[in-house]
């Protein structure tokens, strides 16, 4: 498990309705106002969070400096979403891990990450009562 070094995170609205890669760069320029020095966008929808890795500390300072903490996105249905910008590493995490055997216990999980991280909670998903089973 690695830091995501020289990256801000914007965390849009969950009630938002999903945004297109091509949406996100326009939005990134023209309204978070981060032109330059952009080395990677990854982008996590069902989060609703968008990752802009700069390419050094001073790019990201430079781009984090000029924005307010929050921003809006304005949707093509004149619907407004906030937007929370950020630098990464700084909080709490939360980290998903899928596909693991059912006998893999919240005690075997805490072990395997607490090697790199404190782990503070195990929080185990369950089915949505709408499925018969």
């Amino acid at each position: 498990m690695c830091d995501r070094h020289n990256t801000i995170v914007c965390s849009f609205d969950l009630r938002s309705p999903r945004i297109n890669a091509f949406q996100i760069h326009e939005w990134l320029y023209e309204t978070a106002q981060i032109k330059e020095d952009i080395s990677v966008i990854q982008i996590d929808g069902p989060l609703r969070k968008v990752y802009v890795k700069l390419v050094n500390n001073e790019s990201m300072m430079r781009a984090f400096q000029p924005i307010e903490c929050d921003l809006e996105f304005h949707h093509e249905n004149r619907e407004i979403s906030k937007v929370t910008i950020e630098i990464t590493g700084v909080g709490t995490r939360r980290v998903r891990v899928s596909t693991l055997p059912t006998e893999v216990t919240a005690t075997q999980i805490t072990n395997a990450i607490s090697i790199c991280r404190e782990v503070k909670k195990v929080h185990e998903e369950v089915w949505s009562h709408a499925y018969r089973f």
